[in-house]
């Protein structure tokens, strides 16, 4: 059995500034959202020691963008009912064809 923790690094080089050092920390992640400021705290993103440049974790920002997505938690055959329920009847059957 692996431990995970040993398998995924726990620091790298930084890519952008090649001589400091990228560590996983828990930082404030904004973003918008229409209109609306979002902020989530403690957040993981990987952040360079010298030149402080961040890369979210990936599975955060999947996690974050399906909470935020307004069709969250509604079930496809919902959304298909109430397109239904709205739509305009055909002109034929309001004449009484």
């Amino acid at each position: 059995m692996t431990d995970t923790k040993s398998s995924s690094p726990q620091s790298y080089p930084c890519p952008e500034c090649q001589a400091g050092v990228v560590r996983l920390k828990h930082i404030t992640y904004f973003t918008w959202l229409n209109d609306e400021l979002i902020t989530v705290p403690n957040f993981p993103a990987w952040v360079c020691d010298l030149c402080g440049k961040r890369e979210y974790d990936q599975r955060a920002i999947a996690w974050l963008t399906m909470l935020l997505n307004p069709n969250a938690g509604s079930s496809p055959e919902t959304k298909e009912n109430s397109q239904t329920a709205y739509r305009r009847p055909d002109s034929r059957s309001a004449l009484g064809k």
